[in-house]
């Protein structure tokens, strides 16, 4: 395993806000032009422990300004209850969604933080009536939860998680209908949609995503940008990554930065197209 900076300082994100914006974005700061791309999505466009994230990447080889408005584990809520950064990015040439996992979302189910939709905030009765035996009180984050239901109640835990894409499809609906101009929408993982078939897959990034609830949303954008990751830049791991000791079994959850430079190119073309026509 290849450490960067063991024991040192961590990557300098540089958080900075936009506006009115309740959200913390990567810095540093940008003035922001006329003409610009805005990239919403989570943790893979917020770029963690990766010094150069795919936006950036992008900005290299296009000379077009990126806007990085991801959020470390943000779900679709996370841009639905932020005004400010929806308007941010309706004001954009072009812009580039990523495809976020279902757990970090509201539902009839559980509810999340507004913005850190990370943070499970409490069980409806409908989920206490579905897990009478589950003390929901030992939860503080929905993939620390959601794993345990799976282990506890498989069969119940898929009706969850039927809800969970429900809310996912009808969420990215309205999120895709708030951004007035071109959408790109962008799948970036270590596996294509249509490999994600069956139970053993659910969980994997991101999470209850699969083709079939991409198709519902794809009339809403311009384009869809499937990014699988290579067995190659999968062999390198954490290659590469700024990341302490503390740090190291968090990297190993995410693509490095050999995944975001297949990322940057795959959207090239398509990013120069739409923002050309825009």
């Amino acid at each position: 395993m290849a450490y960067e900076k063991v024991g040192g300082r961590p990557l300098e994100y540089y958080p900075c806000s936009y506006g009115a914006s309740r959200l913390m974005f990567r810095g540093p700061k940008q003035d922001i032009g006329e003409n610009y791309i805005a990239f919403l999505g989570g943790t893979e466009t917020y770029g963690k422990f990766i010094a150069r994230p795919f936006a950036d990447l992008l900005e290299d080889m296009t000379e077009l300004q990126c806007l990085n408005l991801g959020v470390p584990n943000a779900g679709v809520d996370s841009f639905i209850n932020d005004t400010a950064s929806l308007d941010l990015a309706g004001e954009a040439n072009l812009t580039v969604v990523q495809v976020m996992g279902v757990q970090n979302l509201s539902n009839r189910y559980y509810s999340v933080h507004p913005r850190r939709n990370d943070r499970f905030l409490g069980a409806s009765p409908s989920m206490q009536s579905v897990f009478p035996d589950v003390d929901f009180t030992e939860f503080h984050f929905t993939n620390h939860m959601l794993r345990s239901l799976v282990g506890r109640a498989p069969d119940r835990f898929m009706l969850l998680l039927n809800e969970l894409q429900d809310a996912w499809i009808a969420r990215m609906k309205v999120l895709l209908d708030r951004l007035p101009g071109t959408k790109i929408l962008v799948w970036f993982a270590d596996h294509a949609p249509d490999e994600k078939v069956g139970f053993d897959h659910s969980a994997s990034c991101p999470f209850g995503v699969t083709a079939e609830m991409l198709a519902q949303v794809e009339n809403r954008v311009a384009e869809t940008v499937i990014v699988k990751a290579s067995a190659a830049a999968l062999a390198r791991g954490n290659e590469g990554m700024i990341f302490t000791l503390f740090e190291a079994s968090a990297t190993l959850q995410l693509l490095g930065p050999a995944a975001h430079m297949e990322a940057a190119f795959a959207l090239k073309p398509v990013i120069e197209k739409h923002f050309n026509s825009a």
